[in-house]
């Protein structure tokens, strides 16, 4: 590896505000505060969400209703769709008119 060239890899702490949980790994992220653990100085980030209370690991998220989408574009849409589709339907394409040439 260059010298010089990549940031400095060092431990932190990423603590949830809401919470109190912590996340201790390792960062290239800067903080002003620090906290000595097990005598390692750790940088410690405040985060307003973590994999603590997002709702997508916490398993409190709200499931979309995909049926009632459906239904909805359905009961919107549905009858310009198949008023459009049943008149293609019935309408007979046109046989082209066979061209006869007469070359004398």
């Amino acid at each position: 590896m260059k010298e010089g060239i990549h940031p400095e890899y060092h431990p932190v702490i990423f603590r949830d505000v809401s919470t109190g949980d912590e996340i201790v790994t390792r960062s290239t992220i800067k903080s002003k505060d620090t906290r000595t653990v097990d005598g390692v100085e750790y940088q410690v980030v405040s985060m307003d969400i973590t994999s603590f209370t997002h709702p997508f690991f916490t398993g409190k998220q709200k499931l979309l209703d995909t049926e009632g989408r459906i239904d909805r574009f359905r009961r919107k849409y549905g009858n310009k769709v198949s008023a459009e589709t049943a008149a293609n339907a019935t309408a007979a394409p046109e046989a082209p008119a066979a061209e006869t040439s007469t070359e004398s």
